[in-house]
């Protein structure tokens, strides 16, 4: 590939604030209009262990971390032991020579030793390494440092105006170090462009629910979906969602389930683990016909499994979620973007047919950070809430909830409407909503209301998107693949 795809690895502790420079990183290319992919690989604790931020920043669009890392920032012993080894030619090493040794590199790999301790102060903050090593990188692929001195002042605006001063002093320093004493590097950033924005995964999930008219949202906390929480807590007053976090996701599912049969456009998200325990929640919408969306962020399971690493195993537990056969819709976005795009109609559908609906993403997408440009986000989707009936009409005093349809599809009211008045329950029933459960024996009533609700799979299969074929249709080798894996797949293809 041609132009500019350069590699950036940040490794060190939990707690020696990897976050911080992958943030200063990811606004220096945006604003520079660079398109930039990170993935933080971590462990779960919060203390110790070895995080490894990995950012690819080019002046295309990006859906992977890469083959090959071009520099390394080394935050304490641990990265440099690990990762040295991986590098080749080319390649670059920052360290703090006050507390790391370089060990032995491979030829043409460039050693970037900086004396922390001479450049910041005795007095200085330990995380001021950080601020080192950025400033070296930014000097190697050529980012000029009034950038960085801009995107410092927005980073530490919350601080003092000595923390604030003292960072772009150490950081001027290390930059003016690195161009008298290191190689730049052989790739060379773009000149500035229109600048885009920068998002994570999991946020463009809370925003795309929140624009397609969302109003409650209810968690338990599970990693790698806790992000969508955070999102929606923080902006919750401003925009007028409910946000509910409760004891277990038994009572997530629950909730979800009786918001929206209230008329609420309802939104729950966990992981695995914890749809495992919605499962009898998703048959009880798919009874009642209420139409909720539920986003499982896949991690590696079974159980508790891996929290903090990725994978595609979700797929069969929510095909099958809940006993007996009912209606309902599976979606996985591939990106951050598709996921945006894709939600509002995601509720859309589950109106329209009055069924549960499942988004599938996984950790890579969720918890990756990225940059997108805002014009392609609508603000102001189409929303349709189907057969809805939010006032009184003709239907008054002879409403049946489950009312018998070609479509399968009957007009749902509002709970409180005089006159449509009904039986909503998660046992089976009739079209007026009376349960046939306690009835000794009524076979043809339970085979008219599966067949009716299964007749919204013909609507709903015409409403959605055929598989998108990428390249020649008569190519000797096709690669399937869904969700996460589509960036590396159509990477593989071009490459």
């Amino acid at each position: 590939m041609s132009g500019f795809d350069y590699v950036i690895s940040i490794g060190g502790a939990a707690g020696q604030g990897i976050a911080t420079p992958g943030n200063i990183l990811a606004r220096l290319f945006a604003r520079r209009g660079i398109h930039m992919y990170a993935y933080n690989a971590y462990q779960s604790i919060i203390r110790g262990g070895h995080s490894f931020l990995t950012v690819r920043c080019s002046d295309r669009e990006v859906r992977t971390h890469g083959d090959v890392i071009d520099l390394i920032i080394c935050l304490n012993q641990d990265t440099m032991d690990r990762h040295l080894e991986h590098l080749g030619p080319g390649s670059s090493v920052i360290f703090n020579s006050d507390t790391i040794e370089p060990g032995e590199a491979a030829e043409g790999v460039q050693l970037c030793p900086m004396a922390v301790g001479e450049l910041a102060g005795k007095g200085a903050n330990k995380l001021m390494q950080n601020t080192v090593a950025i400033a070296v990188a930014c000097q190697l692929i050529g980012i000029e440092f009034s950038a960085l001195s801009d995107v410092l002042d927005f980073q530490f605006s919350g601080k003092s105006e000595e923390l604030v001063a003292a960072n772009v002093e150490v950081g001027k320093a290390a930059y003016d170090y690195s161009a008298a004493n290191f190689q730049p590097a052989s790739q060379q950033a773009p000149q500035p462009s229109e600048p885009l924005a920068v998002w994570a995964g999991n946020q463009a999930f809370a925003m795309a629910a929140a624009s397609a008219g969302v109003k409650f949202y209810c968690a338990y906390p599970m990693s790698p979906s806790t992000g969508i929480l955070h999102w929606m807590a923080a902006n919750a007053r401003e925009l007028g969602i409910m946000v509910r976090q409760v004891e277990d996701e038994i009572s997530v599912i629950c909730m979800t389930v009786g918001a929206a049969h209230a008329g609420c456009r309802s939104m729950c998200a966990t992981s695995g683990g914890g749809f495992a325990l919605m499962t009898e929640g998703v048959g009880e919408a798919g009874m009642m016909e209420v139409p909720i969306v539920i986003v499982n962020v896949q991690r590696a399971g079974p159980s508790t499994g891996v929290p903090t690493k990725t994978e595609q195993g979700d797929l069969w537990q929510v095909l099958g979620a809940s006993q007996g056969d009912f209606p309902k819709l599976i979606l996985a976005p591939s990106s951050p973007l598709d996921a945006f795009q894709t939600i509002p109609e995601v509720f859309n559908l589950a109106d329209k047919y009055q069924l549960p609906a499942i988004i599938l993403s996984d950790l890579l997408i969720s918890d990756e950070t990225s940059t997108i440009n805002p014009k392609l986000l609508d603000m102001h989707p189409v929303i349709d809430r189907g057969e809805l009936i939010t006032e009184a009409g003709d239907e008054a005093d002879n409403y049946e909830r489950y009312k018998f349809t070609d479509s399968g599809i009957s007009p749902r009211a509002l709970p409180g409407i005089p006159g449509y008045e009904h039986v909503v329950a998660s046992d089976e029933h009739m079209p007026d909503g009376v349960l046939i459960s306690d009835e000794y024996t009524h076979p043809h009533k339970r085979r008219a209301m599966m067949e009716k609700r299964q007749r919204k799979m013909g609507g709903l299969l015409e409403d959605l998107p055929p598989p998108v074929i990428i390249g020649d249709s008569n190519a000797e080798v096709t690669l399937v693949g869904w969700g996460s894996t589509a960036g590396v797949i159509q990477e593989a293809i071009e490459q």
